[in-house]
């Protein structure tokens, strides 16, 4: 640093003027003293961020870990319902039978590293929130599968589980274990399918008589499948992806033709195709468990005139 020189002060007070010169001077020293040093901080402190973004971590500056529920990651997924028509058989004098198209759903799932010894299964999990199943006999009335319950409002949805392993859709293609500790990612594929394949019978559900009567079948339910990973431990349910999907059938019968010329698809010949939902939905409590809609559904005889009557009660 350089030195201040000496000043020279006219007049009489010359002791406080050369007393306030060397102040100012010092101060002035201090200053630039002052000014070097946060230079030189300034400057480590630029060389600790370049190291920060260098290294990622510095010595015992630790970074946090993503959580499990950050670090899973979809990496494909496809929802369809394939393009073919119903299929109609009317190869049974006493049942018409359908088979409607499929359902398909397919995830390609990045699970990270488990640190810890613990257990994730994710999969398929789907619930009916609408059924409209009815079978028209002409004026003699209708038979209806119904979800009483939903039917009701009582329930937002109920379990489409295969009535074993609550809540998922299924354990075969439907879901994946992963058991920690594990070191690597864990990559694999679920996939699920679903249609309708049921037998209406031609006469009246509650006669004795098997004259032919049915003259229309019209079927429009609606569902929703989460793709889901579930901690078997804590519980822990997380929501990867939401679809929603429906099925709709109108099928005209004309009981006075001969078998095999008697029922003709009206619509829809192709299914809408299900919506893969930009934002999740939670899953409704009902979803998760007991009874499933297979075990919960009662077929009702619904006469023109008189009372109800329960053809197959609920099977829980």
């Amino acid at each position: 640093m350089g030195r201040c020189p000496p000043l020279q002060a006219r007049g009489e007070n010359n002791g406080i003027t050369s007393i306030n010169a060397q102040s100012v001077c010092a101060a002035a020293t201090i200053s630039l003293e002052t000014t070097h040093l946060i230079v030189i901080d300034l400057w480590t402190l630029l060389w600790i961020g370049l190291q920060f973004n260098a290294m990622g971590c510095i010595q015992s500056i630790r970074c946090k870990p993503k959580s499990f529920r950050e670090s899973i990651t979809v990496l494909e997924l496809n929802a369809s319902i394939d393009s073919n028509p119903t299929i109609i058989d009317e190869g049974s004098g006493v049942v018409l039978r359908y088979r409607t198209p499929h359902f398909r759903a397919t995830a390609r799932v990045q699970v990270p590293p488990l640190p810890a010894k613990e257990t994730w299964t994710i999969g398929w999990i789907q619930a009916c929130d609408h059924m409209e199943f009815f079978n028209t006999y002409g004026d003699k009335g209708m038979s209806s599968w119904e979800l009483p319950d939903l039917r009701d409002g009582k329930i937002q949805a109920i379990s489409d589980s295969d009535g074993v392993n609550y809540p998922w859709y299924g354990n075969t293609t439907e879901t994946c274990i992963v058991v920690g500790p594990t070191k690597k990612d864990s990559k694999f594929t679920v996939s699920m399918n679903d249609n309708f394949y049921p037998s209406v019978t031609w006469g009246v559900p509650v006669s004795d008589s098997n004259v032919p009567k049915l003259s229309s079948i019209h079927r429009d339910q609606s569902f929703t499948t989460w793709l889901v990973a579930i901690n078997q431990a804590t519980s822990e349910t997380l929501v990867l992806k939401t679809i929603r999907w429906r099925m709709r059938l109108h099928i005209h019968v004309d009981p006075e033709k001969p078998l095999s010329h008697r029922a003709v698809l009206m619509e829809p010949v192709a299914q809408e195709q299900p919506q893969i939902l930009g934002k999740n939905e939670p899953i409704p409590p009902n979803a998760m468990v007991k009874p499933n809609a297979n075990d919960a559904q009662v077929l009702m005889w619904r006469p023109k005139n008189g009372d109800p009557v329960v053809v197959i009660p609920p099977k829980y």
